[in-house]
């Protein structure tokens, strides 16, 4: 086990780090080891938001990869996959000077298409993220959204999205999709991300 302390924080005591780009993403990736019946802080998982991909190469540098004695690995939206590529290129992970979405899998970082509430969205089906918008009282708000010149007549699952990833809401809802999901029909890379710890 590796003792780290990063960006002014405590330090941690850990095997292994799930990098995501955000709170949202953190709060999804621990709801669903719940769900699994795991408890990532008892086996050494530490799952860190990074405040955006942009911020990937400065952390893996204050991580000390390669060579580190932790196991590394991450998530991301497609996006960011540019950016991340670039920051795992620059850390030394992988080899050559170009990595494949596949190479990049092979080292444990997995792809969001398009975001991680794009993933909820198809995993959990609209209607059933209707339900669960509904539950929280906020159907209406919703209906408001739709009737937005920007946002009439788009696909419901664009809607959702744009509701979803509003900065309010996205913890909140990230965590009350994967509870109303089957553990087995969570988003793949999620799945992909805890299965690597």
């Amino acid at each position: 086990m590796e003792e780290f302390q990063f960006a002014g924080s405590s330090p941690l005591d850990t095997r292994s780090v799930l990098l995501v780009e955000g709170v949202s993403d953190q709060v999804a990736v621990e709801t669903l080891a719940a769900r699994l019946g795991r408890n990532l802080a008892s086996e050494g998982v530490t799952v860190m938001p990074m405040g955006g991909a942009h911020a990937m190469g400065r952390i893996l540098s204050g991580l000390g990869v390669p060579g580190a004695s932790m196991r590394l690995a991450g998530l991301y939206d497609v996006g960011e996959e540019r950016v991340v590529r670039g920051a795992l290129r620059r850390a030394g992970l992988g080899a050559g000077s170009s990595l494949t979405r596949t190479d990049m899998e092979d080292l444990g970082f997995y792809v969001c298409v398009v975001d991680l509430e794009d993933e909820l969205i198809r995993a959990v089906g609209a209607s059933s993220v209707l339900t669960v918008v509904d539950s929280q009282g906020e159907i209406d708000s919703f209906h408001t959204l739709q009737k937005q010149p920007a946002w009439r007549g788009r696909r419901l699952e664009e809607q959702l999205r744009r509701f979803l990833g509003n900065g309010s809401r996205k913890a909140r809802y990230a965590r009350l999709l994967v509870e109303s999901l089957d553990p087995s029909q969570a988003p793949r890379p999620l799945r992909l991300l805890l299965a690597r710890v």
